[in-house]
Formats: structure tokens, C-alpha cells, sequence
């Protein structure tokens, strides 16, 4: 009977350090499942300041919706004044970091250095100046730059589709376009003026707001207007893009993803940039989201309707924004603009500070 007994007792106290085992491990599998947990908000503050071009616009628009759901106790103000309105605002300190679809000019470089503002120069995505017309204009099916010139230069400039071509029609040209303070109206003047030393037509219908501009080629089947790519992917239902014929190879090219990035989009492929006020990334909001811009700015630029940069010049701006390497590519030590592809002109050597 003892040793029965015995027996009895060293089962029930094995079968009870078995149950006490598992109930043992039960707590650890519960703290393993809040690795799934979603990660606390950071208490990140402030704000931050962007101004300037409206073909930029869509890109900080979406690289700051991605920021604040990671950093929602940041406030990031986006405007879309035009790249040289944001200069001036720049240039006063008015904002930490300005937009651009063209290069600064010369005299914007100087303005800023008189002010003692030092900015750091950071391309972020490809774009293409896209001309376009309403869908139900079947006589324009490509364009050449003389006929640009034609439609755009001067007051003695086409009047009706027939002044531009014998076989189109002899209605009205309307024409809509970015205001005198749009990069995008300073670049279209840049390749299509050049240095003839003429101006664009004073007739055209002018406005900041890229969707103004859309809506009125929209609205009109005799309107030609002009502005950044994305503003065009947006819209296609509404608009209908025309094929500019290169100089170089007197092919036409649609501005695809493809043209742009290997610039038989000619001459209107252009990068975009960000320019940031190197004081400003004393503030810790202002620094965390620069980073993450340029982190994202590929991936964004894709998805909004824009084309993302080679990988290396990328790379450079962000070695140049941990370095807080200041200055700019694209004017030279004598005060002149740089021109080029961006591949060979955002390079060390050619860094004015």
C-alpha cells in the first residue's frame, strides 16, 4: 500500500509540474504577440514653412501626407506661389524651404547671399513641360519648336491655327499659361524664347494655379496651354498631349516616363528641386523632414506623376544635405547660369558656394 501510495503521489506531482510548465509560457506567447503592436507616435513638434513652384506642388503635397502620418505633431504648410515667387519669400526667410522647377537664376543666388541666407540645393524628380490642347482638337498631331515660336513669341505672333499651318483651321488661338512668377513660364521662355531677345505673347491668359490652366484648355476646343506633366497625368480624361518634335533627331515624343528620363522629350525635360535654408535645419522638424523627402522623393514623384532621378543624383543630395554642403551647381563663379544635363552639372567640382 506504501509504495502504491507513493506512487500515486510522484504522478499527480509530475502531471502538476507539467500544467504548471505550461501555464508558465503562456504569459510569454502573449508578450510575443505585441511585436505586431502598432509603434507609439513620435512626439516630434513644430512647423515647417514650403513656398514655390506649383509643379513641385503635388510632390511636397504627398511627401508631407506620407511625414505626418509618422510625425502628426508637425504642421507643414504647402503653398504653390511659383518658383520665383518662393524665391523672394526665401529670400526674406519667410519659408525653410522653397520649390523650384528650374535651376535659381543668378540674380536669386545673389539676393540670397546679400541676405546672409546659405541653402542647401537638392534636385528630387524629372519633369516634363508638357504641351497640350483639348481632346477634340484633330488637326495639332505634333509639334515642331518654330511652330512653338509661332504660337507663343511675340505680339505678331499666330492669331488663328491657319497663321500656324495653311491646313489647320482659321479659328482663334487661346492660350493659357503659368503667371510671370512660374519656373515653368521662366523655363518655357528659356527654351523657346533663348536669347532672340523677344518676349512671349501679351494676349495669354496667365495664371499661378495649374489647375486653372487646365480647366481653361479643358473648356475651350480652339486652347493650347502648357505646365508640368503630373498636372497633365491628373487630367488626360480632360486633355490630350502633343508630341514635340526633337531637335536633335526631327523624331516627335510623347512626354512618357521613358522620353523624359533619357531626354528625347526634347528640350522639355527639366528636373525639379527643393532648396532648404541651412539655418533652418537647426530645428529638429525641419531636418527629420528633409531626410525623409529625399528618401521618398523617387517613389513619390512616380506616384504623382512625375519621373524619378538617377540613383546617384539622388545620392549626392542627400551626401550634400548630411554634409550641409551649401551653394548651388547652376550658377558659375562668374555669375552665369549653368546649362546642361544634371548627371554632369550636380557634381562636386562645380559647387559655388
Amino acid at each position: 500500500m506504501t509504495n502504491q501510495w507513493l506512487c500515486s503521489v510522484s504522478l499527480c506531482s509530475a502531471i502538476l509540474l507539467l500544467v504548471g510548465c505550461d501555464s508558465a509560457s503562456t504569459p510569454s506567447a502573449k508578450s510575443g504577440s505585441d511585436d505586431s503592436a502598432p509603434a507609439p507616435l513620435s512626439t516630434l513638434t513644430g512647423d515647417i514653412k514650403i513656398d514655390g513652384s506649383s509643379t513641385v506642388l503635388p510632390i511636397s503635397n504627398a511627401i508631407k501626407e506620407q511625414f505626418e502620418v509618422e510625425f502628426p505633431n508637425v504642421n507643414v504648410s504647402v503653398s504653390g506661389a511659383g518658383t520665383g515667387n518662393g524665391f523672394e519669400r526665401f529670400q526674406k526667410e519667410e519659408t525653410d524651404i522653397s520649390g523650384a522647377s528650374r535651376p535659381i537664376k543668378p540674380g536669386e543666388f545673389a539676393a540670397c547671399q546679400e541676405a546672409g541666407v546659405e541653402f542647401i540645393e537638392l534636385p528630387v524628380a524629372y519633369d516634363g513641360l508638357t504641351i497640350v490642347v483639348h481632346p477634340s482638337n484633330d488637326w495639332v498631331q505634333q509639334l515642331t519648336v518654330e511652330q512653338i515660336q509661332k504660337i507663343f513669341v511675340g505680339d505678331e505672333a499666330a492669331k488663328t491655327w491657319k497663321d500656324v499651318d495653311p491646313a489647320w483651321p482659321a479659328e482663334p488661338i487661346q492660350i493659357f499659361a503659368p503667371g510671370t512668377g512660374s519656373g515653368t513660364y521662366d523655363y518655357f521662355v528659356e527654351v523657346v524664347v533663348g536669347k532672340s531677345g523677344n518676349e512671349l505673347r501679351g494676349d495669354m491668359s496667365l495664371n499661378e494655379d495649374d489647375n486653372v490652366l487646365v480647366q481653361g484648355v479643358a473648356g475651350s476646343k480652339n486652347a493650347i496651354g502648357f505646365f508640368g506633366v503630373a498636372y497633365y497625368e491628373e487630367n488626360r480624361d480632360k486633355l490630350r498631349a502633343v508630341p514635340i518634335v526633337n531637335p536633335e533627331d526631327d523624331q516627335a515624343y510623347l512626354p512618357t516616363k521613358e522620353n523624359i528620363a533619357q531626354n528625347q522629350y526634347a528640350p522639355f525635360s527639366r528636373p525639379l528641386f527643393i532648396y532648404v535654408n541651412s539655418e533652418s535645419l537647426n530645428k529638429a522638424q525641419v531636418q527629420t523632414f528633409v531626410e525623409y523627402y529625399m528618401e521618398n522623393a523617387s517613389t513619390t514623384s512616380e506616384q504623382v506623376g512625375y519621373v524619378r532621378l538617377p540613383d546617384d543624383v539622388i545620392a549626392r543630395g542627400m551626401a550634400n544635405l548630411d554634409a550641409v554642403k551649401t551653394g548651388t551647381h547652376f550658377v558659375d563663379e562668374q555669375g552665369n547660369s549653368r546649362r546642361g544635363p544634371i548627371s554632369q552639372i550636380f557634381v562636386d567640382s562645380t559647387l559655388v558656394q
